[in-house]
């Protein structure tokens, strides 16, 4: 699920392409154990890899003048250090002809941008944070995509944003394809558009509504409403697709909504959830967090085609307890009356398949499933290594053989250092 937020927020005026100028490295520790309780990909009882990476962005100013131009640029290095033929595939580092996990992979890429007032425009490779587009952040290396970013505040209380990008960096990727690839759809050509605004956004009561279309796939509508007060975030979200143009995916018509509520005392908080998708067709997107519904969390994304699912969370800050800097989460997520055997035959959710003669659906009739997350994550509050953050994290997931998930338990670990370099 996507946060609010973006990668081109505003800032003050220029100080110059240089005076402006800051530089950070992540330094990201990450294990990851896919452990398979039913039939697995390639008959795999399970998965693991262990890597270290290294993420580095550096964000110049602007020149002087109406009109200021700049650069940003990033790099990452990602290095194997455990991960065996047998077991790789986990997605955090790349695969050889062979199979194998990658003993290192590196990437690099930019973008110019320019600024005038409250407006700024960027070109080129980027990270982008939006409900209908939103890269991912969930392995070694971010996500990335290429193309056109605009990002406004030129209006009070409205937060403006639009885009058009044409290529898009795996997180296991070194470089950029020209194809978007979604839970059920791809598109081989052309690329995806969007346009949309943030309202009162420092206010208590507010919400988005943005539009994108992803080429000869689909058009897709967003819109959100929340309320945050006094211990009370209420939270709504909303999309419609429809296929459009050649409809590379087959017919779509499709709704997907959440509902949610969290209810914040002293270190604890609570949280409720509803979640329906409407349609003979999954709710799909393109990038890895681009589902802001509430049951979107750590393995699956409750999606499926006339899943109903409810979420109960707990939270607690161990900070009121003598332990500053530690948090515990953990929550469940049910889904059932998943139903893909209407989906258009000979669409991306119904292909044909040659070897048997028949249609063959991604979901059957009656598919249900289940997850539960357990989360333990320690910010280090001073000293030398503060910021350096430890996260522990187990996740559960089963399913029958109508949904089509994998039976699977998880574990993560991550340990991230991040050196803010400053101002030059």
């Amino acid at each position: 699920m996507g946060t609010w937020g973006t990668t081109l927020a505003a800032e003050p005026l220029a100080q110059g392409v240089v005076d402006g100028s800051t530089v950070d490295l992540l330094g990201r520790n990450f294990f990851l154990h896919n452990d398979y309780r039913s039939p697995s990909p390639a008959n795999k009882n399970y998965k693991q890899e262990w890597a270290q990476g290294f993420i580095a962005s550096f964000a110049s100013g602007f020149t002087a003048g109406t009109v200021g131009f700049g650069v940003d640029a990033h790099g990452f290095l990602g290095v194997k250090l455990d991960g065996g033929k047998g077991h790789a595939g986990t997605g955090l580092l790349p695969l050889d002809s062979e199979g194998r996990s990658a003993s290192n992979y590196s990437s690099a890429g930019g973008a110019l941008k320019l600024r005038t007032s409250r407006t700024t425009l960027a070109y080129g490779e980027m990270t982008v944070e939006t409900p209908v587009f939103d890269t991912a952040d969930k392995r070694l290396q971010p996500e990335y995509a290429t193309g056109l970013l605009l990002d406004s505040r030129g209006l009070d209380d409205l937060h403006w944003q639009a885009g058009h990008f044409t290529a898009f960096k795996n997180q296991d990727a070194s470089t950029s394809k020209g194809d978007f690839t979604g839970y059920g759809a791809s598109t081989q050509a052309g690329g995806i558009s969007f346009l949309g605004t943030r309202l009162f956004e420092d206010k208590p009561l507010g919400g988005a509504l943005y539009a994108s279309e992803l080429s000869d796939t689909w058009h897709q509508y967003y819109a959100n409403l929340h309320l945050k007060q006094s211990g009370v975030f209420l939270d709504s979200n909303v999309y419609h697709t429809r296929d459009y143009g050649k409809a590379v995916a087959g017919a779509i018509d499709n709704t997907a909504y959440s509902l949610s509520g969290k209810y914040t005392v002293g270190a604890q908080g609570f949280t409720l959830a509803y979640q329906k998708i409407q349609g003979d067709t999954p709710f799909d997107f393109v990038g890895g967090d681009s589902i802001y519904l509430a049951n979107s969390i750590k393995y699956a994304d409750f999606n499926g085609p006339g899943e109903r699912s409810w979420q109960a969370r707990y939270d607690l800050d161990l900070g009121a307890f003598g332990l500053p800097g530690l948090k515990f989460m953990t929550r469940y997520v049910t889904g059932r009356g998943i139903d893909g055997t209407h989906a258009p035959q000979g669409g991306a959710y119904n292909p044909f398949d040659p070897d048997s003669g028949q249609y063959v659906p991604q979901q059957g009739d009656g598919g249900r499933h289940w997850e539960r997350d357990i989360d333990l994550r320690y910010i280090v509050q001073s000293g030398p290594a503060r910021d350096l953050s430890v996260q522990v994290s187990h996740v559960t997931h089963r399913a029958n053989s109508a949904q089509a998930g994998d039976d699977i338990d998880r574990v993560y670990i991550v340990i991230e250092y991040p050196l803010k370099l400053g101002r030059f």
